[in-house]
This record gives C-alpha cells, sequence and structure tokens, in this order.
C-alpha cells in the first residue's frame, strides 16, 4: 500500500486545488445570482455565495485524479471498483446538494439523493464488513444488512456535518480535525498484518478530505466570503463515511494482532463517534429538541451548539475555536491509546478539557456579560 509521503502529496494537491478554484466560483456565483441573503436564522450581515461546494468537489476530483495516475496507487484502482464507486456517489450527492443550493428542493427529495448515493456505494462494494458493539459481539453483516446499515451510516454523517455548518469556517475545521485523525488512525491499523480487507481505500478518501476542507478553510473563516453549502456539506458528510466504514468495519475480529489491545482497536467504529462527537451530539440534540416541539427534524432553529455559544457572549470566532478545540481533544482522547497501546495518563487530556470547560463558561467576557 502507499506510504505515508503519497498520501500527504494527495492531500496537498486537493488543498491547493480547492483554494485555487474557491475564488473563481465565488465570483461566478455572484454573477450567477447564487449567493445566500441574511435573515433572523442567519448569523452572516451580508449577501454570501454559498456553493463553495463546487470548488470542494473540484478540489476532489483533482486529487483523485491525481492519485489515479500515481504508480504508487495502483493497489487501489487495478481491478478494483471501490474507487469508482466513491467517485459516483460523491458526483450523486453533490449534485443534489448543488441543486438545493441553487433552487432549494425538499428535505425528503435530498433524503431520497442521499439513499441513491447509498446505493451506488453498495453497488461497488463500498461497504462495512463487520459491526463491532463495544464489550459484547462481533456481528458479520449479511447481504440483507449491508444496504440498509450503509445507507443508515450515510445518512448520519450528513445529517450531522449539515447540522454543524452554521458558523464560518466551523464545518470545514471540524471535519478536517477529525479526518486527519481518521487518517492517522487508519494508517496505525494498516501497520498490523492482516488487521484491515487490503486494498482499502479508507486513508485516501480521509486525506483528500482533509485536503479539500484546509483549501477552502481559508476563504470560509470569519469573515466568510463564501459558504459550502448543502453540496459541500454533503460532500463531506458522504466522504467521511466512507473512510470510517471502510476502515473501522473492515478490521478482522480474528486478527491474532488485537490480542491485548485497547477498547479501541476492538471497537473501531466507536473511534469515528468520538472525533466527531460535537456534530454528532449537536444532531442527537436537535432530533430530541424538534421531536419535543413536534417540529420536522429538517425544521431549521437556533438551537445549536454554536448558537448557544454565541448566546453565551462568545463571538463567532471564538465559538469555531472553542468546538474545534473540542474535536481535536476528543480525537486526542482516542488516539493516544491507540498509538501508545494503553489507556493510562489520561491526565493531560483530561486537564486540557476541564480547561476548556472552565474558559467556556467563565472567559472574563463572559463574566462582564452576567454581571
Amino acid at each position: 500500500m502507499p506510504g505515508t509521503g503519497a498520501y500527504l502529496v494527495i492531500g496537498a494537491i486537493a488543498a491547493v486545488v480547492t483554494f485555487v478554484t474557491t475564488p473563481i466560483v465565488g465570483r461566478v456565483a455572484r454573477r450567477m445570482g447564487w449567493v445566500v441573503e441574511p435573515d433572523e436564522r442567519r448569523v452572516h450581515t451580508v449577501a454570501t455565495p454559498d456553493v463553495g461546494g463546487i470548488a470542494m468537489f473540484i478540489g476532489f476530483v483533482a486529487a483523485f485524479g491525481a492519485a489515479r495516475l500515481m504508480d504508487t496507487f495502483d493497489p487501489l484502482f487495478a481491478q478494483f471498483t471501490e474507487p469508482r464507486g466513491v467517485l459516483f456517489a460523491a458526483t450523486v450527492i453533490f449534485v443534489v446538494g448543488f441543486i438545493d443550493d441553487v433552487r432549494e428542493i425538499s428535505a425528503p427529495a435530498k433524503v431520497m439523493g442521499t439513499i441513491v448515493a447509498g446505493v451506488v456505494l453498495v453497488w461497488y462494494g463500498v461497504t462495512m464488513f463487520y459491526f463491532r458493539v463495544p464489550f459484547m459481539d462481533v456481528y458479520i453483516l449479511s447481504d440483507d444488512w449491508v444496504p440498509l446499515i450503509t445507507v443508515i451510516w450515510l445518512l448520519g454523517m450528513t445529517s450531522a456535518i449539515n447540522f454543524i455548518d452554521g458558523l464560518d469556517g466551523l464545518a470545514a475545521g471540524i471535519v478536517a480535525i477529525g479526518a486527519g485523525a481518521f487518517f492517522l488512525y487508519s494508517q496505525r491499523l494498516g501497520d498490523i498484518p492482516g488487521m484491515i480487507t487490503q486494498p482499502n481505500i479508507g486513508s485516501l478518501v480521509a486525506i483528500l478530505t482533509v485536503g479539500i476542507c484546509i483549501g477552502f478553510l481559508p476563504h470560509n473563516f470569519n469573515p466568510a466570503r463564501i459558504f459550502m453549502g448543502d453540496g459541500g456539506a454533503l460532500l463531506l458528510g458522504l466522504l467521511l463515511a466512507v473512510s470510517t466504514s471502510v476502515v473501522g468495519g473492515r478490521a478482522d475480529p480474528t486478527n491474532p494482532g488485537v490480542g491485548g489491545q485497547t477498547y479501541f482497536f476492538l471497537a473501531p467504529l466507536v473511534i469515528p463517534l468520538f472525533i466527531l462527537g460535537v456534530p454528532i451530539l449537536d444532531t442527537l440534540f436537535a432530533i430530541v429538541r424538534r421531536a419535543a416541539r413536534r417540529q420536522g427534524v429538517a425544521s431549521a432553529d437556533k438551537g445549536h451548539l454554536h448558537h448557544r455559544l454565541m448566546e453565551m457572549g462568545h463571538g463567532q470566532r471564538r465559538s469555531v475555536l472553542i468546538l474545534w478545540a473540542w474535536t481535536a481533544l476528543l480525537s486526542a482522547f482516542v488516539l493516544y491509546p491507540v498509538f501508545s497501546g494503553s489507556g493510562v495518563s489520561y491526565i493531560p487530556i483530561g486537564a486540557a478539557m476541564l480547561g476548556l470547560v472552565l474558559y467556556t463558561i467563565l472567559h472574563p467576557q463572559i463574566r462582564r456579560r452576567r454581571s
């Protein structure tokens, strides 16, 4: 399989192409009227292009094509249909999101588009093989369950990223940190002979995700000159769903290499749930909140985590940085035992988490506002 250096080159290509094309997309969007106006639910104050997902998709396709041309990635592409499945599914879900950005389609239509993308993944075999319940059993997924689990996993990831995309740079930063952590995790599992079914496309998809997020962030951080829109959010959700399922859902449960390893090796699918804890918790809270109010799940409101931080008195930038920090700490929490082989010495991470909590609630500006 390719070395880490080859993956970093592909990630850099994705970042550069996305960075260069984003301003061009922004200018075209203004001419076409593909902008979102300020309203009572949004925090921005000027009309802003919301089709940045176009640049992200271009960066993804360009870097994907570059990987195809590199000899070192031949094991992934030669006589292997999964890369085509990822490309086709990404195209489907991006088109669905782009149409919603420029014409606004209904929530059921978006769900159906996501299901179609999931079916494409299943058709090309981009699925998980095992589903591990922590401290319990390992379930080998039958052909009857694979399509359902794939679609549910995809719907969950895309919804989580879509919900968290509410402040400048928030979603792109969280996904970049989370995908980067999962790239490191997949590389670590790949170091154990026979641990992951090879060839495995998970690491490539993860580093592509990191690249397009890093390339997009300079244009999207506050004050944002362009938003990723549903096209970008759904694309990122699909890429995360793919990378997590083909790594976490394919770690061999019979491999003796996991003997004596920590709990996180024994339940790889728990890793993305921890790393992406911020958007996942936000999604769960949103579902419960809207169900209690008897609203539709797709109904918009201002009860998300980032909105609550701003209500406390944190500005956009500080709210985003706080949630980025939580994602980084959760990533460190799960990666430490994976690389160290032990579950001890969590004191520094715990202290950092406590410090972040205290910073969030006791920041001088918050205290002045309360008094």
